[in-house]
């Protein structure tokens, strides 16, 4: 079993930034590849970026691109995502997910997620 567990999240002003942390724990976990999605209300979850376990592979949506960047620590079982010039439409609940497929955009290849961080961007 893998549990993940974010944190991060809270109100920002158009413009700034915050870093998401996704910590994991459990079985084998630093062989795991991380993904990042997000949902805002009223609207489907999206992937947002991804990461590879030794951390030397990434995937981002269009829309992130540029702005922003996952990392990952596997000494302190954490994977991060840097979000700068962050716009009101990136509002959403972020969540960490965690699958062993190979960096994948769909949620649906991801075995494990968290709870999830709310992330308010005000305008």
């Amino acid at each position: 079993q893998v549990q993940l567990v974010e944190s991060g999240g809270g109100l920002v002003q158009a413009g700034g930034s915050l870093r998401l942390s996704c910590t994991f724990s459990g079985r084998a976990v630093n062989w795991l590849n991380i993904g990042w999605f997000r949902q805002a209300p009223g609207k489907e979850r999206e992937f947002v970026a991804a990461i590879d376990w030794s951390g030397s592979n990434t995937d981002y949506a269009d829309s992130m691109k540029g702005r922003f960047t996952i990392s990952r620590d596997n000494i302190k079982n954490t994977v991060y995502l840097q979000m700068s010039s962050l716009k009101p439409e990136d509002t959403a609940v972020y969540y960490c997910a965690a699958g062993s497929v190979g960096i994948r955009r769909s949620g649906a290849e991801y075995n494990y997620w968290g709870q999830g961080t709310q992330v308010t961007v005000s305008s």
